[in-house]
């Protein structure tokens, strides 16, 4: 793969997740949005918090300075505060997703063997973005499986719906054989 084409591949897949884990907010209140599983678990709002936090600290003066900023308080990322509202979260969520994109943007292949810092251990540009692709999707996937256990028989599917499998492949056939 071109290194161009990674770049712009990886903030494909970026976008997904921030879809995905945006369509399964959509599905549960304000009320589920802060549940909490059990004592152990993180809430939705916490994940997204805690993600919005990361983004920040990860992708602000990405290339210049060390991902882990000396002003991020990553333990305040899992308390849920007064001023936590949905509108509070996914505010700070989409700052997090805007620092991402931004630092994304400029790069291009020449940047992807250049080093950064994350906690002070040296990383390609390649390995964290990769890093942060990873650990993004493993939130992501929390979230969706959150969202769906508060939906509960309201939830609509994020993807091909349980027992239309078939008819799904049968309708992608469909399209590819009348595509020009």
């Amino acid at each position: 793969m071109k290194p161009d084409n990674y770049l712009a591949e990886a903030i494909r897949q970026f976008r997904k997740l921030k879809d995905l884990a945006e369509r399964a907010i959509a599905q549960v209140g304000d009320e589920d949005l802060f549940a909490r599983l059990d004592e152990e678990s993180n809430s939705l709002a916490i994940i997204m918090k805690h993600m919005a936090g990361n983004m920040r600290s990860r992708w602000t003066d990405f290339l210049a300075s060390d991902g882990e900023k000396p002003d991020r308080n990553r333990e305040r990322e899992f308390v849920t505060e007064t001023g936590d509202t949905r509108d509070r979260i996914l505010e700070r969520w989409n700052g997090g997703w805007h620092c991402l994109f931004e630092a994304l943007a400029p790069l291009t292949g020449a940047d992807l063997g250049r080093t950064v810092l994350i906690r002070g251990e040296a990383h390609s540009v390649i390995e964290a973005i990769n890093r942060q692709l990873i650990h993004y999707a493993y939130h992501v996937g929390q979230i969706v499986f959150l969202a769906k256990h508060y939906a509960a028989s309201t939830w609509q599917s994020l993807s091909i719906p349980r027992g239309k499998s078939e008819e799904s492949n049968a309708a992608m056939r469909k399209r590819r054989e009348q595509a020009p």
